[in-house]
């Protein structure tokens, strides 16, 4: 994915595996990175930010059921860019 990329949060969702509630849900526990505000109404989760959190492992984990999904999207991610 380009760096550059801007994300809707269906699109986020899809990219990651997962729902859009699960997205809300994970940026309200700091899973994931919260979204930018394009106007009033649209907001975008910036790609490379994303990317940044998940490598780094920067969301807060707390059970085993995170941190097992955190690593299969890591895994889902590095194997789509290969």
């Amino acid at each position: 994915m380009p760096a550059a990329s801007y994300l809707t949060r269906a699109a986020l969702a899809a990219e990651l595996m997962i729902s859009e509630s699960t997205v809300d849900d994970f940026v309200c526990r700091g899973l994931l990175p919260p979204p930018v505000r394009i106007s009033p109404g649209c907001v975008r989760w910036r790609w490379a930010t994303v990317d940044e959190v998940l490598k780094a492992g920067q969301g807060q984990l707390q059970s085993k059921e995170e941190i097992d999904l955190a690593e299969g999207t890591r895994r889902v991610i590095e194997a789509s860019r290969k």
